[in-house]
């Protein structure tokens, strides 16, 4: 039997270990944000080999974007797969992402589908937005305008910028949605406070056609 003693030291110890765990997590993190990402990524593949998810997720996105490593799509295809396999979304997102494209990975668009999906129906704007442009477009799924539509409301409601450009452009178009300018107007406003370019444009014009409308009424 366990004595009283022995449970405390392993008490302790555990403690001890998650303490260590637990800064290793922070440093790697505020390595990253502080423009030192070969430390980072020297903490990220430490903890990512362990199997912490977010730490693969940080791994992949660091081979993808060539930070603290040079450029490469296949070991960020292959972090990105181990995170979202155990259910990380912004790495399912991601994956999704590769599997569209072909970086990595062959092209394959049933697979971007899927991992599309999955991020989306946790929550992720950008899998909620991805798997919308997959409806809109008929890619690795049949062609479906409502689902589109669906999927970019709730990306756009969370505050993504380019599913708020796409919403008003179904608005706009009366495409999967009922055709409303002034819904547009609102998401196009939406979109361009953030900084989208095409969103400004697009409501410039709105501006100025409806200008040019009063002025000849």
């Amino acid at each position: 039997m366990m004595t009283n003693m022995k449970r405390l030291l392993l008490l302790c110890t555990l403690l001890i270990s998650f303490t260590s765990f637990a800064d290793e997590l922070s440093d790697a993190g505020d390595a990253y944000r502080n423009g030192d990402y070969t430390t980072a990524f020297t903490l990220s593949e430490k903890l990512a080999e362990q199997g912490i998810a977010k730490e693969q997720y940080n791994l992949g996105w660091m081979y993808y974007e060539g930070d603290g490593t040079p450029q490469d799509y296949k070991a960020a295809f292959k972090w990105y797969t181990k995170s979202a396999e155990q259910g990380d979304a912004k790495a399912q997102s991601n994956l999704g992402v590769m599997y569209y494209k072909g970086n990595g990975t062959p092209q394959d668009y049933k697979e971007a589908f899927n991992w599309y999906t999955k991020s989306a129906e946790q929550g992720n704007e950008k899998g909620q937005y991805h798997l919308s442009v997959m409806h809109d477009k008929g890619r690795g799924t049949p062609q479906d305008y409502k689902k589109a539509f669906k999927w970019c409301v709730k990306a756009a409601e969370q505050g993504y910028a380019k599913a708020q450009l796409s919403l008003g452009m179904m608005y706009a178009d009366g495409k999967g949605a009922p055709y409303s300018n002034e819904e547009a107007f609102k998401w196009y406003t939406k979109s361009a406070e953030q900084g989208d370019v095409e969103a400004w444009i697009r409501r410039l014009h709105m501006r100025v056609m409806i200008k040019l409308l009063l002025l000849f009424k």
